[in-house]
């Protein structure tokens, strides 16, 4: 019967074709387009979020790499042991750990107890190596945000395969819960090869949270993020989060064609305006975790002189300041009062009061410092005063408040320089050297305000070991008297705000720093996503990616 069928089936094929030797024709006329069979799967869900870079140096304990990316990734991509709440007070992350509590008064020991679940993309447990490598660094390597805390541990030990950490302090640290943040894969990077400086300097190594890096390419001007198959956790609504470079033209445009969902972006007023003009999209401030200041060195020989630091204080002329670097943004309504305290924080007070310009003080000063003032500017013993300027090499708002800081001093009859080194050679060893006389760079805050003070403006020693001596602080300052309040607000003997009180108008009376204002972006989101929001204070609007909902797909 199959072949019967067979013979069958032939001859009625023969009939269609009527049994020619000619070829058949062409199933597809020449002149027509070619047709394209495609299959459709399930849509990714995915944000797109517009931003105005994704440089590299990704390591978010650098002074020299804060920036809005730098946030934004370790948020998703690094463990912590706390962050910060609604409120912005710490909360323990239990997607991470089991406990993290004050285990003993003498000596001052907090006990870290790690989910046994947790772990690197590759594998690798999430352990005590992992507090220990961040200790070791934060302790003695140079230009790393609030180190204070880090210093004042006396020993890390382990136990349970290094699930549960026991950190002993030489003193008590009611700030304890702002340490451990972004933990750093210690097991690929404490025998790699370089300096710290190349730590997270392009990549991740290994990440550890709901999302992964699926690629990161800074010369396309792209990243992405993918929903993670090793997170031990609830898995993320998004498939993946994308961030893409743009100019803001260019990110106002492919808002209005839905090509992006949101938008993060350093505004000045223009762009303020320009996302205005796109249809339904919800715009808000994002405080940084950083404020921009002008550090006065005394570490330099040229601004040793009490008297000489108050003259320059006085030249500058602290609005326009304030207004270059804003330009009128979002970032102009969280002018920087306090010396240590972020506008956008809890327990911010104001303590500078009016415009710091007061060109008779300057001549006054300077005179009283043993300078006389001739054709060329100020000279004190054959020897004229002309200042030397750091910014950071092509980090904004700091080179364009560093030239018309220098503008400002020119006027006055102050001759400076602006250099602009890389930021990582800036923070990590011209701020070690005398030669930088003044400053124009962020005052980073990582969580604990008494920390912030004593990293800023403390009187530094050896390590508590006797090993690598700790580095100074960026202005090369140290005041005994102020040095004892420090340690007042540190240990917790004294209330912080109680401290600020006593201890702000001494450095405002020693023309150490000139705060600014707090960098603020600027954040645009579409009604067609839900959950992107400012996230909790100063972690970013990352932090909350994996509550975040496409309602069009």
């Amino acid at each position: 019967m199959r072949r019967l069928g067979g013979v069958l089936a032939a001859a009625v094929l023969c009939g269609a074709a009527a049994c020619t030797n000619a070829p058949p024709p062409p199933l597809v006329p020449k002149s027509e387009a070619p047709i394209i069979t495609t299959t459709t799967g399930p849509k990714i869900k995915e944000v797109v979020v517009g931003v105005d870079d994704v440089a590299g140096g990704y390591n978010p304990h650098a002074t020299a790499t804060q920036s809005q990316i730098t946030t934004a990734l370790s948020s998703l991509l690094l463990p912590s042991v706390f962050r910060a709440g609604p409120d912005g007070a710490p909360e323990l992350d239990r997607n991470l750990m089991v406990s993290a509590k004050v285990t003993k008064a003498e000596p001052f020991t907090v006990t870290y107890t790690i989910r046994k679940d947790a772990s690197w993309s590759d594998s690798a447990p999430i352990a005590a190596e992992d507090f220990y490598y961040l200790w070791q660094r934060m302790r003695s390597e140079p230009g790393v945000v609030d180190p204070a805390g880090y210093r004042l541990i006396n020993n890390i030990s382990a136990r349970e395969g290094g699930k549960v950490v026991e950190v002993a302090f030489g003193k008590p640290f009611p700030g304890w819960r702002s340490l451990f943040g972004n933990l750093l894969p210690a097991h690929l990077l404490k025998d790699a090869p370089g300096t710290w400086s190349n730590v997270l300097a392009t990549n991740f190594p290994a990440t550890a949270g709901p999302f992964a890096v699926r690629s990161l390419d800074e010369p396309r001007g792209e990243v992405i993020l993918e929903r993670s198959d090793r997170y031990w956790e609830v898995p993320t609504t998004l498939d993946r989060v994308v961030l893409r470079r743009a100019t803001h033209s260019a990110m106002a445009e492919s808002l209005s064609k839905g090509d992006n969902q949101a938008v993060l972006l350093r505004a000045d007023a223009a762009d303020v305006n320009l996302l205005k003009t796109v249809t339904g999209l919800d715009t808000k401030p994002v405080p940084r975790n950083e404020v921009a200041q002008v550090l006065l060195r005394p570490a330099s020989e040229q601004l040793a002189d009490l008297k000489v630091r108050k003259a320059v204080v006085a030249a500058l002329d602290r609005d326009a300041l304030i207004a270059s670097g804003t330009q009128s943004g979002p970032s102009a309504q969280f002018r920087a009062d306090s010396y240590v305290v972020p506008p956008s924080r809890t327990g911010y007070r104001p303590v500078i009061v009016g415009n710091t310009l007061d060109p008779a003080a300057t001549e006054q000063l300077l005179t009283e410092a043993g300078y006389a003032k001739g054709p060329d500017g100020w000279a004190k013993a054959g020897k004229a005063l002309k200042l030397r300027i750091a910014a950071a090499d092509k980090i904004e708002p700091y080179v364009t408040i560093a030239n018309q800081l220098k503008a400002q001093l020119a006027l006055r009859g102050i001759p400076a320089e602006v250099v602009t080194p890389k930021a990582d050679e800036l923070f990590t060893v011209q701020l070690l050297q005398k030669d930088v006389d003044v400053v124009v760079g962020p005052r980073v805050d990582a969580g604990d305000s008494a920390a912030g003070l004593a990293s800023q403006f403390g009187c530094t020693g050896d390590a508590p070991d006797g090993g690598t001596p700790t580095p100074a602080n960026p202005a090369g300052f140290c005041d005994p008297a102020v040095q004892t309040e420090i340690d007042a607000a540190l240990s917790g003997k004294a209330l912080l705000a109680d401290v600020l009180t006593r201890v702000e108008p001494q450095l405002q009376a020693q023309a150490v720093a000139l705060p600014l204002f707090q960098v603020v972006d600027l954040l645009g989101v579409l009604p067609t996503v839900s959950g992107v929001d400012a996230g909790a204070p100063l972690a970013g609007v990352l932090s909350g990616a994996p509550e975040w909902r496409r309602l069009d797909k």
